[in-house]
Parts: C-alpha cells; structure tokens; sequence
C-alpha cells in the first residue's frame, strides 16, 4: 500500500465516523463501525480501483457491514446499552436537556426511517454529498437517491412535529426521568 493511499484513507476518517455515527445513532457502535470499515478497506485494498474515489468506496464498505449488522440484529434481537444513556452535564442545564431531548426525537425518528433512507439522510443531509455522489456511493440511480431522500424527510416532518412532541419534551425535561 502506497503513503498516498494510507494519507487518504487518514483523511476520510472524520467524515467517514460521522456517517457511522449517523447510521447507529451511537457514537461506540459508530467508532466500531468506522474500525471495521477500515479493516475491512486496508484487508482488500486490492479490489479498491485506483482513479475512482477512495471516500465513496469506504463509505459504501461502512454502509455494507451496517446493514449486515441490521439483518443480523433482526435475527438476535438489537442489544441496548443503558449506561450509554446518561447525560453530560452542561453550564446551563436546561438547554443541555432541551438539546439533548432534541437530539434523542432525531435519532428516534431517524431509526423509524428503513435502512435505505437513513443512508439517504445521512449521506445528503448530514455528511453534504451531492444526489449524484449519494447514488454513486449507494449504487443506485439519482432518481432513487431524491426518492428516498423526499419519503425519509416526510417520515421525519411527520415524526418531530406531532402534537404535543414538544410539550411531551418540556415535561420531561421539568420532571426528569
């Protein structure tokens, strides 16, 4: 493997781990995600073609392994870690729980989303890919990139403004869990 390789591979890292982050909505088994992407990537370095994009092949080996994780789960069932749950403590307390019940209504809504419309969101909307980058990286046309795109977007509108989500997340911040 060439120092070019190993200098591109280093580069993508960061947004490779916040795509993983996106799909598992946890930073551990986003951090374990982008580790067996990345073994995954230098063990069949080989099969990556030199002059295509580097980035787009990684991504698409982390997306791979998440939805073979998905399928797996689907059969043993899907372990939750509870500690992973609590809270940093912030210089304002209530919007570090305002924040934080925001972000949980977002990660909620993002796993109701099927496995092809989280990669989608995560993709466009998180990581900043084009409809044409996206569909390259999915292996899929650009019309399915903007098809998934608008459904998991009316899925999420739909999910983060119910009635009463807001008010629902205001009592829970004031009377805690």
């Amino acid at each position: 493997m060439t120092d070019d390789i190993r200098v591109r591979m280093v580069a993508v890292l960061p947004r490779l781990r916040r795509f993983a982050y996106a799909l598992t909505g946890n930073t551990e088994q986003g951090d374990d995600l982008v580790q067996d992407a990345c073994l995954r990537a230098l063990s069949r370095i080989d099969l990556w073609q030199p002059g295509t994009r580097l980035d787009s092949w990684m991504y698409r080996i982390a997306q791979n392994i998440w939805l073979d994780r998905l399928r797996a789960n689907k059969v043993r069932g899907e372990l939750v870690d509870i500690d992973a749950m609590e809270g940093m403590p912030g210089p304002d307390g209530r919007v570090v729980v305002e924040s934080e019940l925001t972000l949980q209504a977002v990660v909620a809504a993002m796993d109701r989303l099927p496995a092809e419309q989280r990669a989608m969101v995560a993709l466009v909307c998180i990581e900043g890919a084009s409809y044409k980058e996206a569909a390259e990286i999915a292996g899929v046309p650009v019309g399915t990139v903007m098809s998934r795109l608008a459904r998991a977007r009316r899925t999420l509108n739909a999910v983060l403004n119910q009635p009463g989500r807001a008010q629902a997340a205001r009592l829970s911040a004031k009377t805690g869990p």
